[in-house]
């Protein structure tokens, strides 16, 4: 009883840390930019209050639209990572990891610098529906190679090569592109929050809430699959019908990111990871909102360091992401190394 109490106490504490940096987070991210706006300048401008020298228009038309992409997206990443690693059921499996947002940066490229060529417009629904294409295409490869690859460290270098050759054709193609939309296109592939518009939130949030629900509702199937396809089988589970649907959400929450952000790397990796150890379960219904969560805080984060760390020159999202994620899928594949050869 003494256990279960303490246990309880320390998910409590933990799920109120992470809505705690959430709030942090997403008052500094409307507070902090080239000038500091008070919490109460930012209440009054998102009330309607008039602002003057244009202030009002800052906070709604761009640091308002940033904060909640980076909310979002950090948030979708997250979930993506932790249905694929359920999907492969291999802990190293994330949509960076496996190159499948390189899939999706490949083709989104190749949209934007074929319309710009011929004067052709495109809505933000076009470049979600070719950053699925790519996405849906290298997890189809990613999944014929798992097929065949059961070891971690070899489906972890085949993802990392796919991930090196969709780059490469990306920066081909980019090398077409004139020199006014070069400049762009060189920071979304790096993965940056910057730029976006409150049209980009309006198409993201139904995208994102419908796969963030349906994960909810797939939950009870998706804690029977993590303990063996056999098992989730014995359950009831069609598993025909529920593995394409799981990758199907996944690709949908990793080509949301990859359209508006560019390649945003490790969230899917290490916050599930970070997660499922700091509180110890491995229930979906848990797991699926705090993952969620844990990645906007982790984006809302990497998104304040890259504006601020050396103001005004402003750094591409993936490198806090990179450096604060890079060392925990290092420990992953430490640990699980370790664990082998102790057996």
């Amino acid at each position: 009883m003494r256990n279960m109490n303490f246990s309880l106490l320390r998910k409590s504490f933990f799920a109120s840390l992470i809505l705690f940096l959430l709030v942090l987070f997403v008052l500094l991210s409307l507070c902090i930019g080239s000038e500091f706006y008070s919490p109460a300048k930012i209440l009054n401008a998102l009330f309607g209050a008039a602002l003057q020298n244009g202030e009002r228009e800052i906070i709604l038309k761009i640091r308002l639209p940033r904060m909640l992409l980076a909310l979002f997206l950090g948030g979708s990443l997250a979930l993506s990572g932790f249905l694929l690693q359920t999907y492969f059921q291999n802990p190293i499996a994330g949509p960076f990891v496996l190159g499948i947002s390189s899939g999706s940066k490949m083709c989104v490229a190749f949209l934007t610098i074929i319309c710009l060529k011929n004067g052709v417009t495109f809505s933000s629904w076009g470049l979600i529906l070719a950053s699925l294409l790519g996405s849906l295409a290298v997890t189809a490869f990613v999944i014929c190679l798992a097929g065949k690859i059961r070891d971690l460290a070899f489906l972890l270098v085949a993802g990392i090569m796919i991930g090196y050759v969709c780059s490469s054709i990306t920066d081909l193609i980019v090398a077409f592109a004139d020199d006014a939309d070069i400049a762009n296109l060189h920071g979304w592939t790096q993965g940056s929050f910057s730029g976006v518009t409150m049209e980009n939130v309006f198409v993201c949030l139904p995208l994102v809430s419908i796969c963030f629900f349906l994960s909810l509702v797939l939950s009870k199937p998706i804690g029977a699959y993590r303990l063996g396809e056999a098992y989730a089988k014995s359950l009831g589970v069609n598993v025909k019908i529920f593995r394409p649907v799981l990758i199907l959400i996944s690709s949908v929450l990793s080509a949301v990111v990859t359209a508006f952000a560019g390649p945003v790397s490790f969230v899917g990796v290490a916050v599930p990871f970070v997660v499922k150890r700091i509180f110890a379960s491995d229930d979906p219904k848990l797991l699926i909102p705090l993952c969620f969560a844990g990645g906007a805080v982790f984006c809302l984060f990497a998104d304040l360091i890259s504006r601020m760390l050396f103001a005004p020159v402003e750094l591409n999202v993936s490198v806090a992401t990179s450096f604060f994620g890079a060392p925990v899928v290092i420990f992953m594949l430490l640990k699980r190394h370790g664990g082998q050869h102790g057996k």
